[in-house]
């Protein structure tokens, strides 16, 4: 069983081995397997990316991402420039229907406003504005409108999970009610958490995943 000296040097090896993270500012300490990770970043993007590469980490139980998004002296954004960015991500994405995604920018946190029919265009519109310069956070308010039976959908994801290489479907209990999935069961890492979660949405007509799967090494 890994010590949280153990997993503390893995989680700073990790983040030192993940292209889109500057670990240079980054500090990493470890309790009982929760990893809290501090200092700061240059974009929401990578405050992100740093969270999903220490769940990565074997023997970690869950993460405290107190990052702060802080860019160089000298390039700070209004609200104003930021907007004009995000408008123009959004516009030029081939996977966002045009015009159906509002975005609103407040002291640098966006938030996203419409309505989409899959989930994948709900995230496409995220991650084009993630990693604009400027960006503090990013609240995703967009919509899903469900056009399919909730037998149908638990069946698809059902279908999905034991197709899943990296998953063991055995483990994992779908219920629907809606277009709401809840998810229940244990997986052995966060890999596979995440992967269930995202087999989920992938369904046609998901608009909501509460996942209660449990990491159980």
């Amino acid at each position: 069983m890994k010590t949280d000296l153990d997993i503390q040097h893995s989680v700073q090896y990790e983040l030192e081995w993940e292209p889109i993270v500057d670990a240079a500012h980054i500090g990493v300490t470890a309790n009982d397997g929760v990893v809290t990770l501090s200092g700061h970043v240059a974009t929401h993007g990578e405050r992100l990316a740093a969270e999903r590469a220490t769940k990565t980490v074997y023997g970690v139980r869950a993460v405290a991402n107190e990052l702060e998004v802080r860019l160089p002296d000298g390039h700070e954004r209004t609200d104003e420039d930021i907007a004009a960015a995000c408008a123009s991500a959004l516009k030029h994405h081939s996977l966002i229907p045009s015009g159906r995604i509002k975005p609103t920018i407040s002291h640098g946190r966006i938030t996203l406003d419409g309505e989409v029919e899959w989930q994948y265009q709900r995230l496409a519109a995220e991650q084009a504005v993630l990693y604009l310069p400027g960006v503090i956070s990013v609240l995703n308010a967009i919509t899903l409108k469900p056009r399919v039976s909730a037998a149908d959908v638990k069946d698809k994801i059902e279908r999905a999970l034991k197709r899943s290489a990296g998953l063991d479907a055995r483990r994992i209990h779908v219920r629907v009610d809606g277009g709401k999935v809840s998810l229940y069961g244990s997986v052995r890492s966060w890999i596979e958490k995440d992967e269930a979660t995202r087999t989920a949405w992938a369904a046609p007509g998901v608009v909501a995943v509460d996942d209660r799967v449990v990491v159980s090494p």
